[in-house]
């Protein structure tokens, strides 16, 4: 029997299979995806994961912000791919519908997995905003669950940041990359930002995709931003600093969300740039303890994880209702 989770990321798709305790994992940039038919991404996915249609027992999908929807369900029962709007914060490439549709389509069973809203079954002071975490997140916190821990503050820091708090298995709520902390290319609008939208001079997404700690430099990319870190250039470290410290606060500040339900949890890191050795000592540092770190793949993992434990008759996902027909 085999499992598939699907990480709809910020800048790629990564794939996960588990089968018989065997992991194997794969990405396809949202870009290609985009340009690829139905029937070649399911190729792809085939040929990439060494499995067939035939094999795979159920797909765990996260898709979007998943704001339309607060249980784990089987795809074919979502409305409008499970989002409330199409419109939202993040760029969009087509790659993510694509995918999506071709699983839809494919015949495959496969649930979709919720991102945290209003809707939600979370800690009611964190509604005070309308979006908390789009479901990607909730892979990595159930991957986590998964390893054995049931109280932890979760962030998975990339091309934005988002930090999730989970207490006796249990989600209590998340702080979304247009609220807090900045990562690479995303983060919350400030005072300017503002004005800027205000004055007509660019779209509040637009505002939002361009805040992250790249418009401290003169770079355009992750993958610059890294490089020069590299090579020890000050404007490419200041930038990874400042990640550092804003995760580390929005960390801490999630702790204090776990300490009101009487928990002391571990911290994890998640995600591109906390695989950066700079980033991680320094978060370490701002917190005065360590954080354990995890790689780009457990979303996905902990997508297949959820498929699996869904087949197998589980009705709680994390505190989330399973509603299967």
């Amino acid at each position: 029997m085999a499992f598939i989770g699907i990480d709809h990321g910020t800048t790629a798709m990564r794939f996960a299979l588990l089968e018989k305790g065997i992991i194997r994992t794969f990405e396809l940039s949202r870009t290609e995806a985009a340009s690829l038919s139905e029937a070649e991404i399911l190729k792809s996915i085939a040929e990439n994961l060494k499995t067939s249609r035939g094999k795979i027992e159920l797909v765990g999908l996260t898709y979007s912000m998943g704001d339309g929807f607060s249980s784990i369900k089987d795809l074919r029962a979502l409305e409008r791919r499970g989002l409330q709007s199409v419109e939202g914060a993040g760029k969009k490439t087509g790659g993510g519908t694509k995918v999506f549709e071709a699983i839809l389509n494919s015949g495959i069973p496969a649930v979709a997995i919720p991102g945290l809203h209003t809707k939600s079954c979370v800690d009611p002071r964190m509604k005070v905003f309308s979006h908390l975490t789009s479901p990607e997140k909730l892979g990595i916190a159930y991957h986590i669950r998964c390893l054995g821990y049931e109280d932890f503050v979760m962030a998975d820091i990339s091309s934005n940041t988002v930090t999730l708090a989970v207490a006796e298995g249990k989600v209590l709520g998340a702080i979304d990359a247009c609220i807090f902390a900045p990562g690479v290319h995303h983060g919350p609008l400030d005072l300017q930002a503002i004005r800027d939208v205000d004055a007509g001079l660019m779209s509040a997404n637009q505002a939002f995709i361009e805040a992250g700690t790249l418009k401290m430099t003169p770079y355009s990319n992750r993958d610059e931003l890294l490089a020069a870190a590299e090579k020890g250039e000050d404007s490419a470290l200041l930038a990874l600093d400042t990640i550092a410290l804003f995760a580390a606060m929005e960390i801490a500040s999630l702790e204090l969300l776990l300490r009101d339900y009487g928990k002391e949890g571990k911290f994890f890191l998640a995600g591109s740039i906390a695989e950066v050795s700079r980033v991680r000592e320094k978060i370490n540092r701002h917190l005065g303890r360590e954080c354990k770190a995890l790689g780009k793949w457990h979303a996905a993992i902990g997508c297949a994880e959820i498929a699996r434990d869904v087949f197998g008759g589980a009705k709680d996902i994390l505190g989330l209702k399973v509603e299967r027909n």
